[in-house]
């Protein structure tokens, strides 16, 4: 049995400087956590004033308050005496073996941080990419959510569309409008286009500039294609396509001109 001297001893040598080392591993952790907290606050805060997208600034405050934690952690070891060049091999060691397991996750998760930082398109914008048509709905990490014309929903992984081509159609605020007339080689090609100019100097959605395109673009096996191309707003492109793709048609009936 210890006695009062021997006990004294051991306090001495083991139970004081290990209460020490205890409390100032607890107390680096918690001054670190807060220290952590309110830098990646400001973080968030100072990339909040910029043109980043909100999922974006929101990652990297996380990751920056990850990274602060971990380095509060190792530190906090390493005044209990824990051998942490150890700790810092292990974490390296597991970082790698999951880098390799989620290859394909870290590309989506790459390119979506290049799609969110460049912006080729942003939510509401009418894009192709990857193969697909539609409306941005969100710009995530890994993958995007558009929905198509149908209102079909169509998620496509980030890293398929940043090495794919990306259309925008809404980039711009202005689209010329592609459209061909066939009429026959017996119409005058004089009328026909007197008649496509009156329609299209109708409808108030084509703009005056610039100047809406009537010419003979080619003279095929069977009818003389007049290639019409007005420009309109970008959000007014298919009404304008589909109003006067009738409304010449019907022109065209009404002073004899055929298709």
């Amino acid at each position: 049995m210890l006695d009062q001297e021997q006990m004294m001893q051991l306090f001495e040598q083991y139970v004081v400087p290990w209460s020490i080392k205890i409390l100032l591993a607890l107390l680096i952790f918690v001054i670190g956590q807060l220290i952590a907290k309110i830098v990646s606050s400001m973080l968030g805060k100072l990339l909040g004033h910029t043109k980043l997208d909100t999922i974006l600034v929101d990652f990297i405050q996380s990751l920056a308050r990850a990274l602060m934690m971990v380095i509060v952690i190792i530190a906090a070891l390493d005044q209990l005496g824990v051998n942490t060049n150890s700790v810092i091999a292990i974490l390296g060691a597991a970082g790698l073996a999951i880098g390799l397991a989620l290859q394909g996750s870290l590309q989506n998760f790459a390119a979506g941080f290049m799609l969110l930082i460049f912006r080729p398109f942003k939510a509401g914008d009418f894009v192709e990419a990857a193969g697909v048509s539609g409306i941005i709905d969100k710009i995530g990490i890994f993958s995007t959510i558009m929905h198509t014309g149908d209102n079909k929903q169509v998620i496509i992984p980030n890293g398929t569309i940043y090495s794919s081509n990306i259309i925008n159609y809404s980039a711009r605020g202005t689209r010329r409008v592609d459209m061909i007339f066939s009429i026959g080689y017996g119409d005058d090609i004089r009328l026909a286009r007197d008649v496509i100019a009156k329609v299209i100097s109708a409808d108030e959605r084509v703009l005056a500039e610039p100047e809406p395109l009537i010419a003979v673009g080619e003279l095929g096996a069977h009818s003389v294609n007049l290639f019409v191309r007005p420009w309109a707003k970008a959000e007014d492109f298919w009404p304008v396509k589909f109003d006067l793709t009738e409304k010449i048609k019907l022109a065209f009936d009404e002073n004899g001109i055929t298709i």
